[in-house]
């Protein structure tokens, strides 16, 4: 099982730090950053403007298990459950995160921690990349043959030294 968890401010640059080291750590971790970037990004903003107590942090939590990648956010706005609904005005800039995370994610839900925390979570299934098949035996040989030295050494000429005096330049 491989894990990363981190605890970050409840800010904007708090909820960017999120998505850039989700990111980083995904990319090392061999899996793909789309959509889980943008789902770490969305529930990071989600914790940090909605989820936001001054003096507390919010947590940042990846694992794999498996072929499923686990996303978590736990804030400390228990009161506050999201749930994920149209915005009221169609030209609104804002209200479409949790709709994209459920476009976006296997599955994903709201689970009540102890007071005052809650977790937001998404799972993502990713195909087990298969293992690279094994050459085939061949036959025949697999290098030059071999042949004893004779005790000759072939010759080598070395460069010419420049004449005295003289200089190389770097060019």
């Amino acid at each position: 099982m491989r894990n990363f968890h981190v605890l970050l401010s409840p800010t904007p640059r708090g909820a960017r730090l999120a998505r850039l080291l989700a990111t980083e750590q995904l990319r090392a971790w061999g899996l793909p950053l789309d959509p889980a970037a943008l789902i770490v990004a969305e529930l990071a903003n989600n914790a940090a403007t909605h989820g936001r107590v001054p003096g507390r942090n919010f947590r940042l939590l990846l694992y794999v298990v498996g072929d499923t990648l686990r996303i978590e956010v736990t804030d400390t706005r228990g009161d506050r459950l999201p749930h994920p609904q149209a915005p009221t005005i169609p030209t609104a800039e804002a209200g479409r995160g949790l709709l994209l995370v459920d476009a976006l994610a296997d599955r994903w839900g709201v689970t009540q921690d102890r007071p005052p925390r809650k977790t937001v979570w998404a799972e993502l299934t990713f195909p087990v990349p298969e293992s690279p098949k094994p050459n085939p035996p061949r036959s025949g040989p697999t290098c030059a043959p071999y042949a004893p030295p004779t005790g000759e050494k072939a010759p080598h000429q070395a460069p010419p030294l420049p004449p005295a005096g003289q200089t190389h330049s770097r060019e």
